[in-house]
């Protein structure tokens, strides 16, 4: 029986490629690791000694029933990253709770489920001519589409239907992410460990982003801000600073802000299930590894 079970799903049963690269490193350290796809009615969680997300990647299709497994997962094992962690993080209305903080945030507005869309209105009173739509709970650009200037009504539209079952976003387009694409800082154990640079690219008005990242160096106000950012979430969450993490910026090139023109802006902080870019530096590979050997030493201590 393999002491790590890396949690992934029906539609990626042996693990994004990303990942996969984790079971040769931890065999290295004398750690037996398997994938097991999180809703295997037959599999019994209390058997590995850690449950490792890395790619439930159909949880927002099924918000309640994944917290429901992980909820029970974390009272049969250690499931990393911790419950509460995954509890504050899969919704992104944290983006609110951290801008309210004080950190430099893209602007967000959070619909309510149940909320009137009234989107003309508040993209005008924001003087956003290009907006993201989204929902609160999503992965893989699900139901999340770009408004180009004048499509107001295609995106009256998105919220009309998806509103009466979801809490919805509406941030502006940074138009940064299209010339420059986004920048991943990727954090082990409140540490960071590496960037990549990630693009991203519009297909039909549909957000799409690659999951392939260049290696980057992260600038200093970019590793300044990445820091604040998961310092303030374990503030505000009430956790210990988690195994992995992912703080994605992007600059705001918009004119008109006096002083803070090209500043680092935070789209979002990814503490569940993101792609680490394990393959993309293999430093990085190793420092995980070497966590979560750390971890599973700790845990039986206890």
């Amino acid at each position: 029986m393999s002491e790590i079970a890396l949690v992934t799903y029906a539609g990626l049963p042996d693990l994004d490629p990303d990942d996969r690269s984790l079971v040769p490193a931890l065999a290295a350290r004398g750690v037996r690791a398997a994938p097991v796809v999180w809703d295997d009615p037959d599999f019994d969680w209390s058997r590995p000694r850690m449950a490792f997300v890395r790619n439930p990647w159909d949880y927002y299709r099924r918000y309640d029933e994944f917290l429901a497994w992980a909820r029970a997962t974390s009272a049969a094992t250690l499931l990393v990253n911790p419950l509460r962690v995954l509890e504050w993080n899969l919704d992104k209305r944290y983006l609110v709770a951290l801008a309210e903080a004080g950190l430099p945030v893209v602007p967000t507005l959070h619909l309510e489920r149940g909320a009137e869309a009234n989107l003309a209105a508040r993209l005008a009173e924001r003087g956003w001519e290009r907006a993201v739509v989204k929902p609160a709970v999503s992965a893989d650009s699900w139901e999340t589409i770009v408004l180009a200037p004048g499509e107001v009504a295609r995106g009256e539209e998105h919220l009309d239907r998806l509103l009466p079952e979801r809490a919805m976003l509406v941030q502006p387009f940074l138009e940064s992410v299209e010339t420059s694409g986004e920048r991943c800082l990727v954090f082990i154990d409140g540490e960071f460990s590496h960037a990549v640079r990630k693009n991203a690219l519009t297909q039909g008005g549909r957000w799409a982003g690659l999951p392939e990242g260049t290696a980057a160096e992260a600038a200093p106000d970019e590793l300044e801000v990445a820091r604040r950012v998961l310092a303030t979430a374990c503030r505000l969450g009430g956790f210990e600073p988690p195994m992995y993490a992912r703080v994605d910026l992007a600059r705001d090139l918009v004119g008109g802000r006096e002083g803070q023109e090209g500043r680092p802006l935070l789209l979002e902080l990814e503490l569940s299930e993101p792609t680490l870019f394990l393959t993309t530096h293999a430093a990085g590979l190793e420092r995980l590894a070497d966590a979560i050997v750390r971890r599973l030493a700790r845990s039986a201590t206890y």
